[in-house]
């Protein structure tokens, strides 16, 4: 058990996690009209909306750019630590990268003990060393609500680099974490979860895509994101924009972790749901699927999983080789991807 497992770190924070994540629609504003920067080798950048920036150094060498930080997810300074570092080198992976260095980002108020800070940067450095990169330096501040990330760098081949917009009309979507982290985490925060739920999302949010991208990268993936703060349906309406695609969603599909649903019958979702639904809305068509799925559905993730868009004859085979050895056991297919003539992006059935 850590040193510190006494303070309860998300009563220090208003959000938690990747809930905290300002909105896609505001995020758009917040960026419209900021002129773009024009250079042959910025293969992806923040215009894009995909997950991290990737610029080319040679034609078999490409730097894959991110920073992600969140006030706490977990009461336990470790737990906290891991996941917000998991989150952070996700975004490579989902880039078909390979994360190689970071430096930490965080803020902490001027009372927090030092035994704390160190549990919360000693989970970041071993999940950091868990994924074959190191930690080579950081920026920290006071602040009255901790936050923990990092800023990675990885590289990838620009030959074979992934993207959000690369899902093409045939392709089947395969997700490869369960959802709920964000209804577990806001009931955990209320007192209304059960221990051994939250201990199962803990796990999930500590499990690093680094599994589920080292299979991916020798399969037809055509696209790939990772799940997270924009919930499984924000992420979903960006990979269909990005690709001038329809994506169509089972909504029974995907793995859910124990409670969620009944969970969000009761109404315990996160301020993040309702940013999410007010951006993506406009463009599901919900069909008859019940209103507590789709709440779970536009509900953040945090370390959530990748989607990926695979070429439907290798579908089968990708499922079969994520699940093999038990590091990615929720892996699924949960949909495909159609032409797209008008109407709504998203379609769930």
């Amino acid at each position: 058990m850590a040193k510190g497992n006494d303070v309860k770190l998300t009563k220090l924070a208003e959000c938690a996690g990747c809930g905290a994540k300002v909105g896609a629609g505001e995020l758009a504003k917040l960026l419209k009209d900021i002129k773009v920067q024009r250079d042959p080798n910025l293969l992806v950048g923040f215009d894009k909306s995909d997950d991290a920036a990737v610029y080319r150094v040679t034609d078999d060498v490409a730097i894959v750019e991110t920073v992600d930080f969140f006030p706490p997810i977990a009461d336990d300074p470790y737990t906290y630590g891991a996941i917000a570092a998991t989150n952070a080198l996700s975004d490579v992976y989902a880039m078909g990268g390979q994360p190689k260095v970071a430096l930490n980002v965080m803020a902490v108020p001027e009372h927090m003990g030092a035994d704390v800070v160190h549990e919360i940067l000693r989970g970041g450095y071993e999940k950091v060393y868990e994924a074959g990169a190191s930690i080579v330096g950081g920026h920290s501040i006071y602040d009255e609500e901790p936050k923990y990330g990092l800023a990675v760098t990885g590289f990838v081949n620009p030959q074979h680099m992934l993207t959000n917009s690369g899902a093409r009309p045939g392709d089947v979507l395969v997700l490869t974490k369960a959802l709920g982290v964000g209804v577990i985490t806001t009931a955990a925060k209320g007192g209304l979860a059960q221990a051994e739920d939250v201990a199962r999302a803990e796990r999930q949010m500590m499990t690093l895509n680094r599994w589920a991208r080292d299979v991916a990268v020798s399969h037809q993936v055509h696209a790939a994101t990772d799940v997270t703060g924009f919930g499984l349906l924000g992420h979903a309406l960006e990979m269909a924009q990005g690709a001038d695609a329809r994506l169509v969603l089972d909504s029974s599909a995907p793995a859910l972790l124990p409670r969620t649903r009944e969970l969000a019958q009761l109404g315990v979702l996160p301020a993040g749901m309702y940013r999410n639904r007010h951006f993506a809305q406009d463009q599901v068509d919900e069909g008859q699927v019940p209103q507590d799925l789709c709440d779970v559905l536009y509900c953040p993730e945090t370390s959530g999983g990748l989607m990926l868009s695979v070429a439907a004859d290798d579908a089968d085979s990708l499922v079969s080789d994520l699940l093999a050895d038990g590091r990615v056991p929720d892996a699924r297919v949960v949909g495909r991807v159609e032409p797209y003539d008008a109407g709504a992006r998203i379609r769930l059935t």
